[in-house]
């Protein structure tokens, strides 16, 4: 092979490399791990949505105000391989939820585990330390 032959080959290898790749956020662009929540409220949505899911909770504040926080979870995929189902935390639900908070001081939260009304701890599935434990929401 000449040198040209080789040239043509490089090129055509480093076209994965030049494609759009999706933009994703590490988690402590957006969260801090110094500032860990815990929150127990009514789950008003759960959203099974790429690139990340979100579990959406009516929770009183401290003078009685209802506050609707957000808390990301993984990835469908990380969550339905830690068992979860579409209909594993129903609007409705009381639900206990740790992870941390964003770094904005928003309700918005990156989940670790959500514990269940029966006592089943569920792991996020996500970028929180802690959130790839086993989970069994069955």
């Amino acid at each position: 092979m000449g040198r040209k032959d080789w040239t043509v080959i490089a090129a055509f290898a480093l076209l994965p490399a030049a494609a759009p790749v999706e933009a994703h956020h590490a988690f402590a662009a957006e969260f801090d791990v110094n500032q860990p929540v815990k929150v127990r409220g009514i789950v008003t949505r759960f959203e099974l949505t790429n690139p990340h899911a979100w579990l959406y909770v009516d929770v009183k504040d401290a003078e009685g105000k209802m506050i609707n926080w957000r808390f990301e979870l993984g990835a469908p995929n990380a969550l339905i391989r830690l068992g979860w189902k579409k209909d594993a935390i129903p609007a409705g639900l009381e639900v206990e939820i740790t992870g941390f908070r964003a770094k904005n001081g928003e309700a918005v939260g990156n989940g670790r585990s959500i514990i269940l009304p029966d006592g089943r701890e569920l792991f996020s599935g996500g970028s929180a330390p802690g959130s790839q434990g086993a989970s069994k929401p069955q």
